[in-house]
């Protein structure tokens, strides 16, 4: 399989030397290995020049049915190590942006220290993905309550949110008493489209739906937070962005008497039959480490450890 291996780094370089230092050998050894198995398949692969490599029509077709046989072995490589090895092998993981730049660090870097030999690749991004089509091993997501059924889900805990703006908003336009004299051009929306944000408002047995502003639209928690405390607007966000600035005063609860429906703290997993065991190790990890973080509200249930169905 090496040869092979070194053979496909060569045709998708278009260099030695380059490939060399990808699979970190000599170039020597890299040229030496391709020869070896152009005699061994009796066909020239590569083309060398002064200037560049370049693939025969052979080399191409080889190229062609080999990368597909070395995929479909790392994958098979991939799944058995998930499935018999839970503290040893490697995780895809992708998690919200404001999510992965706040808590990730700290929780990959404590993940690491207690299971060294699982290696770990975390990609961020609000957009939910399609997690069969982009290969991952297990999605983050906070939002609402999940309708998906083709995923598995697994509830974590809840996220409360609250509407924020920074003091400096109000020197200038008047607080509002109640959510129905929220002014729209005042309000910041989180939507990952161009239509503005829906604010669901609830005190005791008092409901208010408001349509937030369409002025200034983003799909990233931190964005509008960062916005909020400049002074632009009212935004409404998760605890865990917003509590350290309520913490120094830098913003303040719009309508406090008023709460908004928390969000669900989910992860989300291929159809699998059962958790393959390094899934589920991280899973218990990434629970257990919220619980000791502000902003999560964690319920009795939160405990139970089977996943939510389709």
């Amino acid at each position: 399989m090496k040869p092979i291996r070194v053979f496909l780094e060569v045709a998708a370089l278009r260099s030695f030397a380059a490939a060399a230092r990808s699979l970190r050998m000599t170039p020597a050894t890299v040229t030496r290995t391709v020869a070896r198995l152009e005699e061994d398949l009796g066909h020239q692969l590569l083309l060398r020049t002064t200037r560049q490599v370049s693939l025969t029509s052979t080399g191409a077709l080889v190229a062609a049915r080999y990368r597909a046989i070395v995929e479909d072995f790392d994958r098979v490589t991939r799944d058995l190590e998930q499935a018999t090895q839970p503290h040893r092998g490697s995780l895809s993981i992708n998690a919200p942006m404001s999510f992965g730049m706040r808590l990730m660090p700290g929780l990959v870097d404590s993940f690491r220290l207690a299971y060294p030999n699982i290696a770990l690749n975390v990609t961020l991004e609000d957009q939910l993905i399609d997690i069969v089509d982009e290969g991952a091993d297990l999605a983050i997501r906070i939002s609402s309550p999940p309708t998906d059924r083709s995923t598995i889900w697994r509830k974590i805990c809840e996220v409360p949110r609250m509407a924020v703006a920074a003091p400096r908003l109000f020197e200038r336009c008047s607080r509002p008493p109640a959510p129905e004299d929220l002014d729209r051009n005042h309000c910041l929306s989180y939507s990952s489209r161009e239509t503005p944000e829906t604010w669901r408002f609830s005190k005791g047995p008092l409901k208010r739906t408001v349509t937030s502003g369409s002025s200034i639209i983003s799909n990233n928690g931190d964005f509008l937070y960062e916005l909020a405390l400049a002074g632009a607007g009212i935004a409404v966000l998760p605890e865990f962005i917003v509590q350290d600035g309520l913490r120094d005063g830098r913003v303040q609860q719009v309508l406090p008497d008023w709460e908004i429906a928390p969000l669900w703290l989910s992860l989300y997993y291929p159809p699998y039959e059962a958790l393959p065991p390094l899934v589920a190790t991280f899973t218990d990890f990434f629970e257990a480490y919220l619980q000791d973080i502000d902003g999560f509200k964690f319920s009795a249930k939160a405990a139970e450890r089977p996943a939510a169905g389709h």
